[in-house]
């Protein structure tokens, strides 16, 4: 049996059922994998994965195409779980959805795809990918709503090189036409959200089965008590809901937000108002930095950034040392998060990024004497 070229990626979702559509209306070799990478029990409800190797098995026979199995569950609690709790347990927030497709989708997978006899692998992320003048470039997709480049910055020259984001050139609601006029079962299946290895799941109920939570008190800048958190690790900056504290120490009846984390000393620190000056910013450093190119654009270079998802393109000037950086950015910023990742771009042309060591934020890390 001659091997197919491509191998997708299909994760029971609507986006990888029509990259795998758009291949075999291209006369393209390919085959499916379905990548569990989490080991469920029944204290989760309803298994996930179950229903959406189902949903995948579905759309690979209408499709009629062979659907491999694989289980990385013990590759993703290596590579990405571990780190996960290691930041969590620091007190920082990870993006381990950065780490899952540098580890994972773009690496396990595009490894057990080669030895399969594929050149190539495809999924179904909203993203771009070209060679220009001989190198390989990430792309933002078409879709500005959906791209998902920033989760994709960690990728290598050699990744990109083998593959396919079939449904990055499109938007998302002919996406899903596609998938109804293909009679496809999964075109009107809801978009997975949030981490994937909690689900449905309580978030604090389940970092809590990893990381004990201890109470503590819940203070404001200048010091004063004003209630008590239910564990330092659960919250992040900027965070608005779960704290309990009402309109309480002033008479502005301003909501409060997270703005600091004392983790040795079991404190949290809040403050009131959404454009609270406790949490804006204009410089960071960022290490573990990984570049598309194999390198930095320059020593010293503007170019934008994003240091969350949805968050729109800042101006920045990036000055970088080796595998670390500074970003000043021309407007300040709102809860520049530790642990998260900073994303640069050129245009529609992702660079690369870094994970967020800290920031000049008053409660950011920049002036402590151990950071």
């Amino acid at each position: 049996m001659t091997p197919p070229s491509v191998i997708v990626g299909m994760s029971g979702g609507v986006d990888s059922s029509v990259a795998a559509l758009l291949l075999q209306r291209a006369n393209v070799p390919l085959a499916g994998m379905f990548m569990q990478n989490w080991e469920e029990d029944d204290r989760s409800g309803p298994c996930r994965a179950d229903a959406d190797r189902k949903d995948a098995l579905a759309v690979s026979s209408r499709l009629g195409i062979p659907l491999h199995m694989r289980n990385f569950a013990a590759e993703y609690w290596d590579s990405v779980f571990a780190h996960f709790l290691d930041e969590y347990r620091a007190g920082r927030t990870p993006n381990p959805d950065v780490l899952c497709n540098r580890e994972i989708k773009f690496k396990t997978f595009l490894d057990h795809a080669r030895a399969l006899g594929a050149e190539r692998i495809a999924t179904g992320h909203y993203a771009r990918v070209e060679c220009f003048d001989g190198r390989w470039r990430l792309l933002r997709a078409r879709d500005a709503a959906k791209d998902q480049s920033y989760f994709l910055h960690a990728l290598t020259a050699d990744a990109l090189s083998a593959t396919l984001f079939p449904v990055g050139e499109l938007v998302k609601a002919d996406v899903r036409a596609l998938a109804r006029e293909a009679n496809l079962p999964t075109h009107a299946k809801k978009d997975s959200t949030g981490i994937c290895f909690i689900g449905e799941r309580d978030f604090r109920a389940f970092l809590g089965e990893y990381i004990p939570a201890q109470a503590g008190e819940i203070r404001t800048p200048e010091g004063a008590t004003v209630g008590e958190h239910a564990g330092v690790f659960f919250y992040t900056l900027g965070q608005r809901d779960g704290l309990g504290i009402g309109g309480r120490a002033d008479s502005s009846g301003e909501a409060w937000y997270v703005v600091g984390k004392d983790v040795p000393r079991n404190v949290l620190i809040a403050a009131q108002g959404n454009a609270s000056g406790w949490l804006q910013s204009r410089r960071l450093l960022a290490h573990a930095l990984t570049w598309i190119d194999g390198a930095a654009p320059a020593r010293e270079f503007r170019c934008t950034a994003k240091t969350r998802y949805r968050q729109p393109d800042q101006a920045c000037l990036v000055r970088v040392a080796g595998a670390a950086c500074e970003v000043d950015f021309d407007e300040p910023q709102r809860a520049v998060t530790p642990g998260q990742s900073v994303v640069f771009y050129d245009g529609d042309v992702c660079l690369g990024g870094g994970v967020i060591q800290k920031s000049d934020a008053p409660f950011g890390g920049w002036h402590d004497a151990d950071a």
